[in-house]
């Protein structure tokens, strides 16, 4: 982890985050029509859409605690965290299992990692100092 100040703050943010993400996971889906039972048909499609973007969030929330060297670790506990959703919702009723699922996840993954190499890793440290100074009375140029 990078010298973080809040380091613990960090942490249990990013617990709350991915808690948040398995939960809206695991939620009954709100894209069917209750009254008809249908589907909407548009949905199909930004499903995957919608794992690659939260896993490219997820990807860059959490280089933004750690050094670049970590990444692949980053890398690996979010393919298997996508496991983990699509396993719990295989155990629901009201959600469906889809190993295509897994594969926007790790598009996800690589896309967010490859913004967070190109820059913007290490983000929260830079949020820290912008902080510390602005808060201590410095001029911010």
């Amino acid at each position: 982890m990078l010298p973080l100040r809040h380091a613990l703050g960090w942490r249990v943010a990013g617990t709350v985050l991915l808690l948040f993400v398995l939960v809206a996971t695991l939620m009954p889906a709100v894209w069917v029509f209750p009254s008809r039972g249908e589907f909407l048909e548009w949905f199909v499609h930004v499903d995957k859409w919608l794992h690659a973007v939260t896993f490219v969030f997820l990807a860059v929330w959490f280089a933004g605690q750690y050094r670049a060297r970590s990444y692949w670790r980053i890398g690996v506990g979010l393919i298997l965290f996508g496991i983990l959703i699509e396993g719990c919702q295989r155990l629901v009723t009201y959600r469906s299992a889809d190993w295509f699922d897994i594969a926007a996840d790790v598009a996800g993954i690589i896309v967010g990692l490859t913004i967070a190499t190109a820059g913007l890793g290490g983000w929260s440290l830079r949020v820290e100092e912008w902080y510390w100074r602005r808060s201590a009375g410095a001029r911010i140029d």
